[in-house]
Protein backbone atom coordinates (compact mmCIF):
# COMPACT_ATOMS: atom_id res chain seq x y z
CA UNK A 1 0.00 0.00 0.00
CA UNK A 2 1.22 3.13 -0.98
CA UNK A 3 1.08 6.13 1.42
CA UNK A 4 1.20 9.87 0.50
CA UNK A 5 2.90 13.17 1.66
CA UNK A 6 6.63 13.07 1.87
CA UNK A 7 8.22 13.24 5.36
CA UNK A 8 9.00 16.80 6.42
CA UNK A 9 12.27 16.17 7.50
CA UNK A 10 13.24 14.95 4.46
CA UNK A 11 12.03 17.01 2.29
CA UNK A 12 13.40 19.83 3.99
CA UNK A 13 16.70 17.87 3.06
CA UNK A 14 15.91 17.70 -0.44
CA UNK A 15 15.07 21.14 -0.41
CA UNK A 16 18.12 22.02 0.72
CA UNK A 17 19.71 20.80 -2.39
CA UNK A 18 20.26 17.13 -1.21
CA UNK A 19 19.49 13.98 -3.50
CA UNK A 20 18.63 11.63 -1.64
CA UNK A 21 19.30 8.11 -2.74
CA UNK A 22 18.87 4.78 -1.47
CA UNK A 23 21.70 2.19 -0.57
CA UNK A 24 19.84 -0.71 -1.02
CA UNK A 25 17.27 -2.60 -3.62
CA UNK A 26 15.95 -6.34 -4.01
CA UNK A 27 12.93 -7.83 -6.21
CA UNK A 28 10.91 -7.03 -3.42
CA UNK A 29 10.78 -3.76 -2.48
CA UNK A 30 9.76 -3.43 -6.17
CA UNK A 31 7.07 -6.06 -6.58
CA UNK A 32 5.67 -4.87 -3.23
CA UNK A 33 5.61 -0.62 -4.45
CA UNK A 34 8.01 -0.50 -1.45
CA UNK A 35 10.40 1.41 -3.84
CA UNK A 36 7.35 3.41 -4.85
CA UNK A 37 6.35 4.49 -1.87
CA UNK A 38 9.61 5.37 -0.70
CA UNK A 39 10.01 8.07 -3.88
CA UNK A 40 6.32 9.19 -2.49
CA UNK A 41 7.08 9.27 0.94
CA UNK A 42 10.55 9.88 1.92
CA UNK A 43 11.83 11.84 -0.75
CA UNK A 44 14.24 8.89 -2.49
CA UNK A 45 15.68 9.98 -6.29
CA UNK A 46 17.84 7.44 -6.90
CA UNK A 47 19.24 3.70 -5.73
CA UNK A 48 22.73 2.61 -5.38
CA UNK A 49 23.28 -1.29 -5.20
CA UNK A 50 26.45 -3.73 -4.88
CA UNK A 51 26.94 -7.49 -5.02
CA UNK A 52 26.15 -7.50 -0.93
CA UNK A 53 22.97 -5.82 -1.47
CA UNK A 54 22.13 -8.50 -4.00
CA UNK A 55 23.51 -11.28 -1.74
CA UNK A 56 20.96 -9.84 0.80
CA UNK A 57 18.22 -9.34 -1.07
CA UNK A 58 18.73 -13.26 -2.76
CA UNK A 59 19.18 -14.97 0.80
CA UNK A 60 16.23 -12.97 2.59
CA UNK A 61 13.53 -14.08 -0.44
CA UNK A 62 12.02 -16.20 -2.19
CA UNK A 63 11.18 -14.28 -5.27
CA UNK A 64 14.46 -15.29 -7.40
CA UNK A 65 13.57 -18.58 -6.82
CA UNK A 66 11.68 -19.42 -10.02
CA UNK A 67 14.16 -17.70 -12.51
CA UNK A 68 17.17 -18.95 -10.84
CA UNK A 69 15.71 -22.73 -11.12
CA UNK A 70 14.56 -21.83 -14.55
CA UNK A 71 18.26 -20.40 -15.51
CA UNK A 72 20.05 -23.34 -13.72
CA UNK A 73 18.01 -25.78 -15.68
CA UNK A 74 18.40 -23.96 -18.97
CA UNK A 75 22.56 -24.61 -18.47
CA UNK A 76 23.49 -21.40 -16.81
CA UNK A 77 26.79 -20.57 -15.26
CA UNK A 78 26.18 -19.02 -11.58
CA UNK A 79 28.11 -15.78 -13.73
CA UNK A 80 25.09 -15.85 -16.06
CA UNK A 81 22.62 -16.04 -13.54
CA UNK A 82 24.07 -13.23 -11.25
CA UNK A 83 23.58 -11.06 -14.48
CA UNK A 84 20.28 -11.81 -15.73
CA UNK A 85 18.77 -10.97 -11.77
CA UNK A 86 20.62 -8.80 -11.20
CA UNK A 87 20.09 -6.13 -14.21
CA UNK A 88 16.37 -7.60 -14.15
CA UNK A 89 16.11 -5.70 -11.12
CA UNK A 90 18.40 -2.84 -11.78
CA UNK A 91 16.31 -2.32 -15.03
CA UNK A 92 12.78 -2.41 -13.16
CA UNK A 93 14.29 0.19 -10.52
CA UNK A 94 15.06 2.10 -13.59
CA UNK A 95 11.77 2.07 -14.90
CA UNK A 96 10.33 3.19 -11.22
CA UNK A 97 12.16 5.95 -11.24
CA UNK A 98 11.53 7.34 -15.18
CA UNK A 99 9.39 9.85 -13.99
CA UNK A 100 11.69 11.42 -11.33
CA UNK A 101 14.50 10.73 -14.47
CA UNK A 102 12.23 12.67 -16.38
CA UNK A 103 11.03 15.63 -13.73
CA UNK A 104 14.88 16.48 -13.24
CA UNK A 105 16.33 16.38 -16.43
CA UNK A 106 18.09 13.56 -16.06
CA UNK A 107 19.89 14.69 -12.95
CA UNK A 108 18.37 12.45 -10.70
CA UNK A 109 16.05 9.40 -11.26
CA UNK A 110 19.17 7.15 -10.87
CA UNK A 111 20.35 3.42 -10.37
CA UNK A 112 24.11 2.25 -10.15
CA UNK A 113 24.28 -1.29 -10.56
CA UNK A 114 29.01 -2.24 -10.59
CA UNK A 115 30.84 -3.90 -12.77
CA UNK A 116 32.71 -7.09 -11.67
CA UNK A 117 34.95 -6.35 -8.37
CA UNK A 118 37.43 -9.22 -9.98
CA UNK A 119 38.13 -6.60 -12.89
CA UNK A 120 38.92 -3.59 -10.54
CA UNK A 121 42.54 -3.90 -11.88
CA UNK A 122 42.05 -4.82 -15.24
CA UNK A 123 41.10 -1.37 -17.55
CA UNK A 124 40.16 -3.38 -20.93
CA UNK A 125 37.91 -5.85 -19.06
CA UNK A 126 36.10 -3.16 -17.20
CA UNK A 127 35.15 -0.95 -20.30
CA UNK A 128 33.58 -4.33 -21.69
CA UNK A 129 31.97 -4.89 -18.55
CA UNK A 130 30.36 -1.48 -18.42
CA UNK A 131 29.21 -1.65 -22.43
CA UNK A 132 27.83 -4.58 -21.54
CA UNK A 133 25.85 -3.78 -18.91
CA UNK A 134 24.80 -0.57 -20.12
CA UNK A 135 23.35 -2.36 -23.11
CA UNK A 136 21.84 -5.29 -20.91
CA UNK A 137 19.79 -2.84 -19.17
CA UNK A 138 19.18 -0.38 -21.72
CA UNK A 139 17.87 2.80 -19.47
CA UNK A 140 18.77 6.00 -20.00
CA UNK A 141 18.98 6.33 -16.19
CA UNK A 142 21.29 3.86 -15.12
CA UNK A 143 24.51 4.25 -14.23
CA UNK A 144 27.60 2.36 -14.37
CA UNK A 145 29.51 2.03 -10.98
CA UNK A 146 33.16 1.83 -11.98
CA UNK A 147 36.07 1.97 -9.11
CA UNK A 148 38.46 4.74 -9.04
CA UNK A 149 41.33 2.43 -8.92
CA UNK A 150 44.32 3.02 -10.80
CA UNK A 151 43.19 0.72 -13.48
CA UNK A 152 39.43 2.03 -13.18
CA UNK A 153 40.71 5.94 -13.94
CA UNK A 154 41.48 5.35 -17.70
CA UNK A 155 38.27 3.23 -18.00
CA UNK A 156 36.16 5.72 -16.27
CA UNK A 157 37.54 8.08 -19.30
CA UNK A 158 37.08 5.60 -22.14
CA UNK A 159 33.32 4.49 -20.85
CA UNK A 160 32.36 8.34 -20.32
CA UNK A 161 33.69 9.08 -24.10
CA UNK A 162 31.57 6.38 -25.24
CA UNK A 163 28.64 7.75 -23.72
CA UNK A 164 27.79 5.88 -20.72
CA UNK A 165 27.23 7.35 -17.74
CA UNK A 166 29.41 6.36 -14.73
CA UNK A 167 29.30 6.31 -11.04
CA UNK A 168 32.76 6.62 -9.97
CA UNK A 169 32.97 4.31 -6.52
CA UNK A 170 35.59 3.61 -3.46
CA UNK A 171 36.76 7.03 -3.53
CA UNK A 172 38.84 7.82 0.15
CA UNK A 173 40.83 10.57 -0.33
CA UNK A 174 41.75 14.08 -2.08
CA UNK A 175 44.67 13.41 -4.34
CA UNK A 176 42.49 9.91 -5.59
CA UNK A 177 39.55 12.34 -6.09
CA UNK A 178 40.82 15.27 -7.76
CA UNK A 179 42.26 12.11 -10.34
CA UNK A 180 38.37 11.03 -10.59
CA UNK A 181 37.37 14.52 -11.61
CA UNK A 182 40.36 14.82 -14.07
CA UNK A 183 39.26 11.07 -15.29
CA UNK A 184 35.72 12.65 -15.64
CA UNK A 185 36.62 16.22 -17.79
CA UNK A 186 39.02 13.95 -20.36
CA UNK A 187 36.00 11.72 -20.67
CA UNK A 188 33.76 14.58 -21.12
CA UNK A 189 35.98 15.81 -23.83
CA UNK A 190 36.55 12.14 -25.52
CA UNK A 191 32.82 12.21 -25.63
CA UNK A 192 32.82 15.93 -27.38
CA UNK A 193 35.31 14.73 -30.07
CA UNK A 194 33.19 11.54 -30.79
CA UNK A 195 30.28 13.84 -31.09
CA UNK A 196 28.59 12.60 -28.00
CA UNK A 197 25.53 15.25 -26.90
CA UNK A 198 27.59 15.74 -23.49
CA UNK A 199 24.05 17.33 -21.83
CA UNK A 200 22.79 13.28 -21.72
CA UNK A 201 25.77 12.25 -19.32
CA UNK A 202 25.86 12.23 -16.20
CA UNK A 203 28.19 11.04 -13.53
CA UNK A 204 28.33 11.03 -9.65
CA UNK A 205 31.74 10.85 -7.40
CA UNK A 206 31.23 8.47 -4.19
CA UNK A 207 33.09 9.19 -1.76
CA UNK A 208 33.54 7.40 1.31
CA UNK A 209 32.51 9.00 4.82
CA UNK A 210 32.42 6.70 7.81
CA UNK A 211 35.44 4.35 6.88
CA UNK A 212 37.97 7.23 7.53
CA UNK A 213 36.43 8.21 11.57
CA UNK A 214 36.56 4.10 12.12
CA UNK A 215 40.20 4.26 10.65
CA UNK A 216 41.26 7.14 12.01
CA UNK A 217 39.67 7.01 15.39
CA UNK A 218 41.38 3.17 15.76
CA UNK A 219 44.31 5.12 15.57
CA UNK A 220 43.89 7.88 17.97
CA UNK A 221 42.81 5.35 20.75
CA UNK A 222 45.89 3.64 20.57
CA UNK A 223 47.44 6.94 20.84
CA UNK A 224 45.12 7.38 23.98
CA UNK A 225 45.41 11.03 25.30
CA UNK A 226 42.64 12.83 25.96
CA UNK A 227 43.66 15.30 23.37
CA UNK A 228 43.51 12.20 20.45
CA UNK A 229 40.47 11.20 21.99
CA UNK A 230 39.05 14.04 21.90
CA UNK A 231 39.63 14.43 18.23
CA UNK A 232 37.55 11.01 17.49
CA UNK A 233 34.22 11.43 15.10
CA UNK A 234 35.49 14.25 13.14
CA UNK A 235 37.88 12.80 10.76
CA UNK A 236 35.35 11.82 8.17
CA UNK A 237 33.17 15.07 7.90
CA UNK A 238 36.47 17.27 7.79
CA UNK A 239 37.50 14.82 4.84
CA UNK A 240 34.50 15.30 2.98
CA UNK A 241 34.85 19.47 3.35
CA UNK A 242 37.97 19.34 2.09
CA UNK A 243 36.54 17.25 -1.31
CA UNK A 244 33.61 19.43 -1.85
CA UNK A 245 36.13 22.29 -1.59
CA UNK A 246 38.51 20.82 -4.84
CA UNK A 247 34.90 20.36 -6.50
CA UNK A 248 34.28 23.70 -6.35
CA UNK A 249 37.88 24.63 -7.42
CA UNK A 250 37.73 22.01 -10.21
CA UNK A 251 34.40 22.72 -11.75
CA UNK A 252 35.10 26.37 -11.85
CA UNK A 253 37.76 25.97 -13.99
CA UNK A 254 37.92 27.44 -17.63
CA UNK A 255 38.24 23.38 -18.61
CA UNK A 256 35.11 22.37 -17.36
CA UNK A 257 33.55 26.05 -18.32
CA UNK A 258 34.52 25.36 -21.89
CA UNK A 259 33.01 22.15 -21.86
CA UNK A 260 29.52 23.30 -19.89
CA UNK A 261 29.08 25.28 -22.40
CA UNK A 262 28.69 22.73 -25.26
CA UNK A 263 26.13 20.88 -22.44
CA UNK A 264 28.32 19.51 -20.06
CA UNK A 265 27.06 18.88 -16.22
CA UNK A 266 29.40 18.46 -13.33
CA UNK A 267 30.07 15.64 -12.15
CA UNK A 268 28.33 15.68 -8.24
CA UNK A 269 29.94 14.44 -4.98
CA UNK A 270 28.17 11.84 -3.80
CA UNK A 271 28.15 10.70 -0.24
CA UNK A 272 28.56 7.33 0.24
CA UNK A 273 28.98 5.10 3.09
CA UNK A 274 27.07 7.05 5.83
CA UNK A 275 25.74 5.18 7.97
CA UNK A 276 27.03 5.26 11.53
CA UNK A 277 29.41 2.68 12.55
CA UNK A 278 30.20 4.02 16.02
CA UNK A 279 26.78 3.78 18.54
CA UNK A 280 28.15 6.39 20.20
CA UNK A 281 27.78 8.91 17.67
CA UNK A 282 24.75 10.15 16.26
CA UNK A 283 22.66 7.75 13.77
CA UNK A 284 22.49 11.10 11.10
CA UNK A 285 25.91 12.39 11.74
CA UNK A 286 26.88 11.83 8.26
CA UNK A 287 24.01 13.50 6.82
CA UNK A 288 23.37 16.22 8.58
CA UNK A 289 26.99 17.40 8.38
CA UNK A 290 27.42 17.11 4.84
CA UNK A 291 24.54 19.44 4.20
CA UNK A 292 24.97 21.50 0.83
CA UNK A 293 23.33 22.12 -2.62
CA UNK A 294 24.26 19.78 -5.44
CA UNK A 295 25.35 16.27 -3.28
CA UNK A 296 23.87 13.35 -3.50
CA UNK A 297 23.46 11.59 -0.12
CA UNK A 298 22.89 7.43 -0.52
CA UNK A 299 21.71 6.09 2.65
CA UNK A 300 21.14 2.46 4.20
CA UNK A 301 17.58 2.44 5.08
CA UNK A 302 18.20 2.34 8.60
CA UNK A 303 20.15 5.88 8.56
CA UNK A 304 16.96 7.00 6.26
CA UNK A 305 14.45 6.12 8.51
CA UNK A 306 16.84 7.70 11.57
CA UNK A 307 17.04 10.99 9.67
CA UNK A 308 12.88 10.85 8.60
CA UNK A 309 12.50 10.95 12.52
CA UNK A 310 14.68 12.67 14.13
CA UNK A 311 17.36 14.48 11.61
CA UNK A 312 17.70 18.37 11.83
CA UNK A 313 18.72 20.33 8.33
CA UNK A 314 20.72 23.84 9.70
CA UNK A 315 22.07 25.14 6.16
CA UNK A 316 24.48 24.80 4.45
CA UNK A 317 27.46 22.55 6.36
CA UNK A 318 29.86 22.89 3.78
CA UNK A 319 30.73 25.64 2.10
CA UNK A 320 32.64 28.30 4.53
CA UNK A 321 34.49 25.24 6.84
CA UNK A 322 37.59 24.46 4.87
CA UNK A 323 39.65 26.22 7.22
CA UNK A 324 38.12 24.26 10.17
CA UNK A 325 38.41 20.87 8.43
CA UNK A 326 41.91 21.86 7.39
CA UNK A 327 43.31 22.72 10.86
CA UNK A 328 41.52 19.34 12.16
CA UNK A 329 43.61 17.56 9.54
CA UNK A 330 46.65 19.39 10.93
CA UNK A 331 45.84 18.03 14.72
CA UNK A 332 45.62 14.70 13.63
CA UNK A 333 49.14 14.97 11.86
CA UNK A 334 50.45 16.70 15.20
CA UNK A 335 49.68 13.64 16.74
CA UNK A 336 50.87 11.35 14.52
CA UNK A 337 47.94 10.10 12.48
CA UNK A 338 49.27 11.10 9.07
CA UNK A 339 46.47 10.91 6.59
CA UNK A 340 48.48 9.58 3.36
CA UNK A 341 48.55 6.22 5.94
CA UNK A 342 44.83 6.38 6.28
CA UNK A 343 43.82 6.48 3.15
CA UNK A 344 46.20 3.96 1.69
CA UNK A 345 45.05 1.51 4.63
CA UNK A 346 41.12 2.32 3.05
CA UNK A 347 41.98 1.82 -0.34
CA UNK A 348 43.44 -1.52 -0.04
CA UNK A 349 40.96 -2.40 2.65
CA UNK A 350 38.40 -0.75 -0.27
CA UNK A 351 39.00 -3.05 -2.57
CA UNK A 352 39.38 -5.89 -0.34
CA UNK A 353 36.03 -5.53 0.75
CA UNK A 354 34.67 -4.85 -3.03
CA UNK A 355 36.17 -8.24 -4.25
CA UNK A 356 34.66 -10.13 -0.93
CA UNK A 357 31.42 -8.24 -1.22
CA UNK A 358 31.45 -10.21 -5.19
CA UNK A 359 32.58 -14.02 -3.75
CA UNK A 360 29.27 -13.07 -1.25
CA UNK A 361 26.48 -12.96 -3.91
CA UNK A 362 28.61 -15.55 -5.95
CA UNK A 363 28.30 -17.83 -2.86
CA UNK A 364 24.75 -17.07 -2.40
CA UNK A 365 23.49 -17.95 -5.86
CA UNK A 366 25.45 -21.17 -6.02
CA UNK A 367 23.32 -22.39 -3.04
CA UNK A 368 20.46 -21.39 -4.50
CA UNK A 369 21.47 -22.93 -7.42
CA UNK A 370 22.19 -26.29 -5.88
CA UNK A 371 18.65 -25.82 -3.61
CA UNK A 372 17.17 -25.36 -7.30
CA UNK A 373 18.64 -28.47 -8.29
CA UNK A 374 17.11 -30.75 -5.65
Amino acid sequence: MTSTGQNERLAQLAAAGVSIWLDDLSRERIETGNLADLVATRSVVGVTTNPTIFATALADGERYDDQVAGLTRGGASVEDVIAEITTDDVRNACDVFLETFEATDGVDGRVSIEVPPALAFDTEGTIEAARGLWRKVDRPNLLIKIPATDEGLPAIVATLGEGISVNVTLIFGLDRYEQVMEAYLSGLEQAKNGGVDLSTLHSVASFFVSRVDAETDSRLEKIGSDEALGLRGKAAVANARLAFERFERIFADERFTALAAAGARVQRPLWASTGVKNPEYSDTLYVTELVTSGVVNTMPEKTLNAFADHGEVEGDQIRGTYDAAREHMARLADLGVKYEEVIEALEHEGVEKFVGSWHELVGTVEAQMDKSRR
